[in-house]
């Protein structure tokens, strides 16, 4: 079984205890500000059962993120298949906190864990994260990262009704040249 360590983190495979909490997170209204409506509790529970089975059926997929120190569940990051409706293709980070999480850097360590285990193990050639053009705190994340934003791949995301939501951003990291 995979889990990734940091610091102060660990992301891990998801336990039944992570079901509240990840459901509370789900009903938040401004963790969902650009991601679309709240989710209800069963839509929350089977996201769950859909990461699981993804990751048993690659190797990869979201993971839960914990503090190591507390063991406190605060979010998830990972990777996942941009979704085949997209107008591109490829692998793509991302995460989502608990409000009480945010502000603290646990997005940028556990997606650095992520990107390290994108190029190291999976051995991804290049890695995008994908956000809405309003989202500008994870479009901070992903320049931290080292990702680069060309605005030639800006798109409308055919998954998201009309509205603020469609208009998206796309970041791209490509996996380092070994060192020789």
């Amino acid at each position: 079984m995979t889990e990734l360590r940091t610091e102060r983190l660990l992301l891990r495979r998801w336990q039944q205890s992570d079901l509240e909490p990840w459901a509370a997170m789900n009903a938040d209204p401004l963790v969902r500000e650009h991601l679309g409506e709240v989710m209800t509790r069963e839509q929350s529970d089977e996201s769950v059962a859909r990461f699981q089975e993804e990751f048993d059926a690659r190797g990869y997929g979201w993971f839960a993120v914990e503090v190591g120190q507390t063991g406190e569940f605060i979010g998830f990051a990972g990777l996942d298949e941009v979704d085949e409706e997209m107008p591109f293709g490829g692998v793509e980070i991302g995460w989502r906190l608990a409000r009480a999480a945010w502000g603290h850097g646990y997005a940028t360590e556990a997606a650095r864990a992520v990107l390290a285990f994108g190029f190291d193990t999976l051995d991804l050639p290049e890695i995008l994260a994908l956000t809405t053009v309003g989202n500008v705190r994870s479009q901070a994340v992903m320049r931290r990262l080292g990702m680069t934003h060309d605005p030639r791949d800006d798109f409308d995301d055919p998954t998201v009704p009309e509205g603020p939501l469609r208009a998206g951003v796309v970041y791209r990291i490509r996996k380092p040249a070994a060192a020789e």
